[in-house]
């Protein structure tokens, strides 16, 4: 499983940098992604359901959001 630790970026950089990795994973691929960022934490994971991506929450408190993306076509 690939692992990015986002929680030193402001936004959008971890949506930059999610975008980039999901144009390069494969299908099935999974990713842990580690999130402090407010605008970051409620972003990303409505921008992941909008394009269809799966999506798992691992840890959600108020100052870290970890979860696990899977690349669907």
């Amino acid at each position: 499983m690939d692992q990015l630790d986002a929680s030193a970026l402001r936004c959008p950089l971890p949506l930059l940098e999610l975008k980039l990795w999901l144009k390069a994973a494969g299908n099935g691929q999974r990713l842990r992604l580690v999130l402090t960022d407010p605008g970051s934490r409620q972003d990303i994971p409505a921008y992941l359901e909008r394009i269809g991506q799966g999506l798992e929450v691992v840890e959600n408190n108020n100052h870290r959001l970890e979860l696990i993306v899977t690349k669907h076509p």
